[in-house]
């Protein structure tokens, strides 16, 4: 089963696809939008959902430190609601609390890219975490 993961920010959605085993994660492409004008990709979106025929979807929610739910959390659990109504596929969410830290620490240390080029990767590579976290989680760990 291939699961698609999103790093979904109020610009750009950050995707990331399974293999077909659901061992590992590889970034695809980041999909601009603009969630302040009802623009949120979902016809690009339905695009890769049919070209890599994906039957899940795995969002990051960006929960607060302390746990709790805020304001990007609601919104990407509200992105959430609305792809699994689109697409009629299951949506789980996957904590990402410090995965766009992780990711950009990454970048710096092992890619050492500029902060130009950063910007311009940090969300796929993020979709990446969030989706391999969550396929690491569902296989018990044994791939981490």
């Amino acid at each position: 089963m291939r699961i698609m993961g999103l790093d979904v920010g109020s610009r750009t959605v950050g995707v990331a696809v399974s293999d077909l085993m659901g061992w590992t994660a590889q970034g695809i492409e980041i999909i601009r939008i603009n969630e302040d004008e009802g623009e949120f990709g979902f016809a690009r979106l339905g695009e890769l959902v049919k070209e890599y025929e994906v039957e899940k979807f795995v969002v990051g929610l960006p929960k607060n430190m302390n746990n709790s739910i805020g304001p990007r959390a609601e919104a990407s659990m509200a992105y959430g609601e609305k792809i699994a109504e689109l697409f009629g596929l299951p949506v789980d969410y996957q904590d990402e609390r410090l995965t766009t830290v992780q990711a950009e620490r990454m970048l710096v240390e092992q890619a050492n890219t500029s902060r130009a080029k950063r910007k311009k990767v940090i969300d796929k590579v993020a979709a990446v975490m969030i989706l391999q976290n969550y396929l690491d989680r569902a296989s018990g760990g044994f791939l981490s």
